[in-house]
């Protein structure tokens, strides 16, 4: 996948859960979820935009490694909201999957620029 893909992936990413967090019923506690998950989820994208404009190979594993840890933290969102069953689950699956995948992907790239240094 070439960093434009990556890009147009978490940008999808990012809108998906956007819809999904108008889509959630309002209350104190979904208000708290879907407002994390919001962070956390356009952070991943915005995050690796700018590794892609990183000055060095230092500050683009920084700032790749700061993506990879915003798309975790977003699957820890979306199974939250799984589990708290405020939206079922097979609704959450591809997101949780697609959370799963770009974590992976981002910590493979941060692992070979690493190991290229």
């Amino acid at each position: 996948m070439n960093p434009e893909e990556l890009k147009a992936r978490t940008r999808q990413f990012a809108l998906r859960v956007i819809h999904l967090a108008e889509s959630m019923p309002r209350g104190r506690t979904t208000d708290v979820l879907s407002r994390q998950l919001l962070r956390s989820a356009t952070s991943v994208g915005a995050n690796y935009r700018a590794a892609c404009r990183a000055r060095s190979r230092a500050d683009f594993i920084s700032k790749v490694t700061v993506a990879e840890e915003e798309a975790d933290e977003s699957l820890y969102w979306l199974e939250s909201i799984s589990d708290s069953e405020t939206i079922k689950a097979d609704r959450l699956a591809g997101l949780i999957n697609e959370a799963n995948e770009l974590t992976a992907i981002l910590t493979a790239a941060g692992k070979t620029a690493r190991r290229n240094k």
